[in-house]
């Protein structure tokens, strides 16, 4: 039987149907590697005509960490090996917790007006317990109690663990794993912005989450970019070249020879930032300083007694973490601080939503064609050159003087330029302005050697 999926926000006069599926995945492919790449076969695999969107972090992840190749690159190798659209998660939303993560990608993919699933990994393949646990989040006891653990001092994660424990007494192991709490977000999301919108649960498979090792196919993200700052390129003379015998083993061939290409030139340390860190700090104002977004009340104190004994990022990180303030929060906020990134504007994006779909790449044929179909669906514009939208003196007004498309898409130009910083060659052109997206004829048909388990 032939299926019809119907676009969601077409106009009564004007309805588009869809003889495939259109699957959202979000997605920071930092970098792309097996364990992404087994993903999308096992979506192929249950939807052998869908097609792909990639809702994609920019230049910055979510950890407050500069991407190890840029968002073009990074967007070229997801659509080579499967996906047929690209579309860059805004800095506003790339560079926050999990909530906010989950409802930028969801209200993007709402927003194409044809997407039909949510595809994402998880620790557990029981859907049924994490669509109980996301309904139940948001219920006023359990508000009450998250809330009162974070006042305590708990990390998000341990806060709700705790609240939910009367209710699910068995669900401390799963709240320890990343990808259920980003699973369970993202159902939360699609509850209350994307009804129509279907979960699609694909188990994830090898190496755990923070797994270092590179000893098996599906290595873990972490454990990639481990092996490649574990070279330091950049910082001594004799520099060390990665294991690039071991990474073939857990990477497609062309995000292996991207890497090559980039290293150590163009390769991101972030450790570049904290000279730029300490004069930004010279100069701001205690209350500034204060109104930083995810600025929690006198980390600011503690911070400014960090930066004294601190000789580096990671210092820096070291003498501010707690238990309250995991390294990754903190990082986070020290990019806020570069970024200029306040609570009011984080406030103000969490309450408009994506201003935007901004296109990255797109597959020759089938991405074209979805592409074309989505403008016709899309509720918000889909941006494929920016100059148009925000132009360089516009972008040096104040925040508060722009419309929110400008507000939003300054902050990615903002942080596409910072990247730039945290390489050791970084070119200094505004990058945003002269990049088109990437129009992609080249994508991997033959992974058997990486079978569907």
């Amino acid at each position: 039987m032939r299926r019809f999926y119907f676009s969601h926000h077409a106009s009564p006069s004007e309805v588009f149907m869809f003889t495939s599926p259109v699957i959202g995945i979000i997605a920071e492919y930092n970098p792309f590697h097996n364990g992404h790449a087994y993903q999308i076969r096992r979506v192929k695999a249950q939807f052998p005509k869908a097609q792909i969107v990639t809702i994609m972090s920019g230049s910055f992840t979510q950890r407050g960490e500069a991407a190890v190749l840029d968002k073009w690159q990074r967007a070229e190798l997801a659509v080579e090996n499967g996906s047929d659209l690209v579309l860059e998660l805004p800095y506003a939303f790339a560079c926050r917790s999990a909530q906010h993560f989950a409802t930028g990608g969801v209200r993007m993919l709402s927003a194409l007006g044809c997407a039909t699933h949510l595809a994402f990994g998880a620790e557990t393949d029981h859907l049924a317990t994490l669509s109980a646990i996301a309904h139940a989040i948001d219920s006023p006891e359990i508000q009450v109690a998250l809330h009162t653990g974070i006042t305590d001092g708990l990390p998000y994660a341990a806060a709700l663990t705790s609240a939910l424990a009367a209710s699910f007494p068995d669900c401390g192991d799963l709240m320890r794993q990343p990808n259920n709490i980003l699973a369970i977000e993202y159902l939360r999301t699609i509850s209350q912005f994307a009804p129509g919108l279907q979960p699609l649960l694909i188990p994830r498979c090898g190496a755990g989450y923070h797994e270092q090792a590179l000893s098996c196919r599906y290595a873990s993200a972490s454990g990639i970019r481990s092996e490649l700052a574990h070279a330091n390129p950049s910082t001594s003379s004799a520099t060390t070249a990665p294991d690039w015998k071991a990474l073939a083993d857990v990477m497609p061939q062309n995000t292996l020879d991207m890497l090559k290409s980039i290293f150590p030139s163009r390769y991101p340390q972030q450790e570049f930032l904290y000279r730029a860190l300490l004069a930004r700090l010279h100069v701001m104002a205690e209350c500034d300083l204060q109104d930083t977004a995810d600025m929690r009340e006198g980390l600011e104190h503690r911070l400014l007694r960090a930066v004294r004994i601190a000789a580096s990022w990671q210092e820096c990180l070291y003498h501010l973490g707690t238990r309250r303030y995991p390294f990754s929060s903190l990082s986070r906020i020290l990019l806020h601080i570069l970024m200029g990134f306040t609570k009011e504007e984080a406030e103000h994006c969490a309450a408009c939503g994506p201003a935007y779909l901004r296109l990255l790449a797109v597959k020759a044929g089938s991405g074209t064609s979805l592409l074309h179909a989505a403008k016709r669906t899309a509720y918000l514009p889909i941006l494929t050159k920016i100059g148009k939208y925000l132009n360089d003196k516009e972008r040096r007004k104040p925040l508060k003087d722009l419309s929110p498309l400008q507000r939003m898409l300054c902050l990615d130009l903002r942080a596409t330029e910072l990247r730039e910083l945290t390489l050791p060659q970084p070119d200094l052109s505004s990058r945003d302005y002269l990049e088109s997206p990437r129009i992609c004829t080249h994508h991997i048909e033959k992974t058997s050697e990486l079978p569907i388990r």
